[in-house]
């Protein structure tokens, strides 16, 4: 039997609605996961899902179908709505007609496994959700061991953070909301080198860094860059530029200086 919610003032669709706002998601330790293709990655990520809403035009659809019954095999409650109820909930201008409430998952320093030479990315003061997103994707992409967002970056459980990452976010490690001085001792712990973009007389240019080594690679606040307390401790590098932009954006940056890690590390 179809479980269905047909008025917008249901406590599951008030709950859904109010996790748009930092506020609510600090509060209840949830988020909102939407659209086909990253309800599919939660489902086979193994995070919890508290409970989700389907529109009945997903049910035409074969992926659509197939990832209800998925997330029903796992014990996921799904509820039917009508479109104006899902739109109550749903956080996008085009809705794909299916989302789901996910409780957050936050890594610790302590939960990150042991590597060899590892490379962890630092968000320092980014505060763009699409920044954020994409940097979190590219770090999966080039295979990182973790993202570190410190105090004062976005919130990587908003609605667009998450939709940025493009379900990165539910198979690397993320430890949000550390202190500078906590990323510190950690690194040092490990002994590991810490690289901070800077237009600074003393940088040089990411490809003649050692990105083999062990490290963390720190890219900065979209207006301000590197706070001056990380800056003291790192090892500073650029991105040679040769035409008359002034800049890259941050998600950029963290593209190119990611990339030539990759090549030192596996070319």
């Amino acid at each position: 039997m179809v479980e269905r919610i047909d008025s917008s003032a249901n406590k599951k669709v008030k709950l859904a609605a109010s996790l748009h706002s930092r506020k609510h998601r600090d509060k209840e330790g949830l988020f909102i996961a939407e659209g086909i293709r990253l309800v599919e990655m939660v489902a086979a990520s193994g995070w919890a899902v508290r409970y989700g809403f389907y529109t009945p035009e997903l049910l035409a659809q074969a992926r659509g179908k197939e990832l209800c019954a998925k997330l029903a095999e796992q014990g996921v409650t799904l509820y039917e709505v009508p479109a104006p109820v899902y739109q109550k909930a749903s956080a996008t201008d085009t809705p794909q007609g299916i989302l789901v409430v996910a409780e957050q998952k936050k890594s610790r320093f302590a939960e990150l496994a042991a590597a060899e030479n590892p490379i962890y990315v630092v968000l320092d003061g980014v505060q763009d959700p699409g920044n954020a997103g994409t940097i979190i994707r590219t770090a999966d992409a080039v295979g990182a061991n973790g993202v570190i967002l410190l105090k004062g970056s976005v919130d990587v459980f908003s609605d667009k953070t998450v939709r940025s990452t493009m379900g990165s976010l539910f198979h690397l490690p993320v430890c949000p909301d550390v202190s500078a001085e906590d990323l510190q001792a950690f690194l040092t712990s490990q002994n590991l080198t810490i690289y901070a973009t800077a237009l600074d007389a003393s940088a040089k240019p990411h490809f003649e860094q050692d990105f083999r080594q062990g490290c963390a690679i720190v890219f900065g606040n979209e207006g301000n860059g590197v706070s001056a307390e990380l800056l003291q401790a790192a090892v500073k590098t650029y991105i040679p530029m040769y035409g008359e932009a002034e800049s890259l954006n941050v998600g950029v940056s963290a593209a190119v200086v990611l990339y030539e890690a990759v090549r030192q590390r596996k070319f």
